[in-house]
């Protein structure tokens, strides 16, 4: 056991209460109690007991977006609109890829990840195994998402992935995708939607990113990407939309009755000059947004507080309101909504739940004075305030050292090696 005392939680259990001297025990890798002081604390064995020394404990962030092994592209591919930083940077670039390189790669997003205080991630990539092995070798946790295009794998293939990585590790497992409509024929699409049916489950895919993109599928089959969606099936189950730049009315209200989660990613979308999405409208629709970082080549960081950040003040500039979002909706996304895009039992600091668990440093200069430790996360945080972050009760972060079983000098001299083979 691991007893986290001295602490102030923000347990996101319904509400967004600092409470202040409590406890948090860490059993098996669930949550075994969050309270005061217990009077019977000598009858238990704890393996550390940790003086939070009056600092934060809270749920660890989840990145619903992400294409880990991307890291290779960081700085790399920059500058670009989307269709020619796919066209012409990233796809040629990927085609170089071996599975050991994105082994390493994903090791070194999950270093970032996990200095981000993020816990769990739903990563989209076509090296698939790569991730797996990655998040299993670190005992980090992630949801991988079938990446099905016209170019890069298949409805065969990804079952059985879908088979192979629900039953790999209890801190993984998958769920069926494709990369985007523009880029997914209508048969492979079909097929897809079959295979949900078959195993009733839901999909996760790009959507509606860039005008462009929504205005060509309209052109192709005189519907938006939501609409085409919807008749095809691919909505039902808790579907997971990345980006959601351009959606109509319409497509809103699809999204609402299918209970279809968005996933925000405003640091790409901003970089790649795609658009803003209309957050502030969903939140009060009752859509539920998460939020994602995309890939590193594309924003080019993994960094959550930056995300978070830009999902608030992004919507205050689009709506011409200073109180477009409220800090606490933007931490509901990271932390709670991610969990349940994610489909894992992290949504918040509860008895039973999984310890997914980070400590935010208040002693920093930017989270004082204390006026609303909330606002201060959101607005003022950093990747300089996560001091632990704790991944099914395992401390993988403390105080800027890693526990996953590699050293980061090692990974990223082997990152930087195979960077230096694949562009000679």
């Amino acid at each position: 056991m691991i007893r986290l005392y001295n602490c102030k939680v923000l347990t996101l259990d319904g509400n967004f209460e600092v409470l202040k001297d409590y406890e948090v025990w860490v059993k098996e890798g669930k949550i075994f109690y969050v309270g005061k002081k217990r009077n019977d604390i000598e009858n238990f064995d704890f393996e550390r007991e940790i003086d939070c020394c009056k600092n934060l404990v809270m749920p660890g962030f989840k990145n619903a977006h992400t294409h880990s092994p991307m890291t290779f592209l960081r700085s790399y591919a920059d500058d670009l609109p989307l269709d020619k930083w796919l066209n012409e940077a990233v796809f040629p670039m990927e085609r170089k890829l071996s599975e050991e390189m994105g082994l390493w790669f994903s090791y070194l997003a999950i270093l970032e990840y996990l200095e981000s205080g993020i816990t769990s991630i739903f990563d989209m990539y076509f090296l698939q195994n790569s991730v797996a092995k990655a998040i299993k070798d670190t005992g980090f946790s992630g949801v991988l998402c079938g990446a099905v295009n016209n170019f890069v794998s298949s409805v065969e293939e990804m079952e059985e992935m879908f088979k192979k990585y629900n039953n790999f590790d209890e801190k993984i497992s998958y769920k069926m995708g494709f990369h985007a409509e523009y880029t997914t024929s209508l048969e492979i699409l079909k097929k897809i939607a079959l295979l949900t049916k078959k195993y009733n489950v839901g999909i996760a895919t790009h959507c509606s990113e860039t005008k462009k993109e929504v205005e060509e599928c309209i052109s192709r089959y005189n519907k938006t990407p939501v609409e085409l969606f919807l008749e095809l099936g691919l909505l039902e189950n808790n579907a997971v939309l990345f980006h959601c730049n351009y959606l109509s009315e319409k497509d809103m209200e699809i999204i609402k009755e299918k209970n279809v989660f968005v996933v925000t990613n405003p640091g790409s979308n901003c970089k790649l000059a795609s658009g803003i999405a209309e957050i502030k409208k969903m939140v009060e629709m009752g859509i539920k947004v998460a939020i994602g970082t995309d890939g590193p080549a594309s924003n080019n960081s993994l960094n959550i507080f930056k995300e978070m950040y830009l999902t608030s003040v992004l919507q205050k500039v689009k709506n011409k309101d200073a109180s477009a979002i409220k800090p606490e909706s933007v931490i509901e996304m990271a932390c709670v909504n991610g969990a349940k895009a994610l489909g894992i039992d992290s949504d918040c600091i509860k008895e039973g739940k999984n310890a997914d668990l980070i400590i935010i440093d208040l002693k920093k200069p930017n989270m004082q004075p204390i006026n609303s430790i909330v606002k201060n996360i959101v607005y003022s945080g950093s990747v300089a305030n996560v001091s632990l972050t704790m991944v099914r009760g395992k401390i993988l972060y403390e105080k800027g050292k890693y526990n996953i079983g590699i050293e980061p000098e090692i990974i990223y001299k082997k990152c930087n090696d195979f960077m230096e083979s694949i562009k000679n």
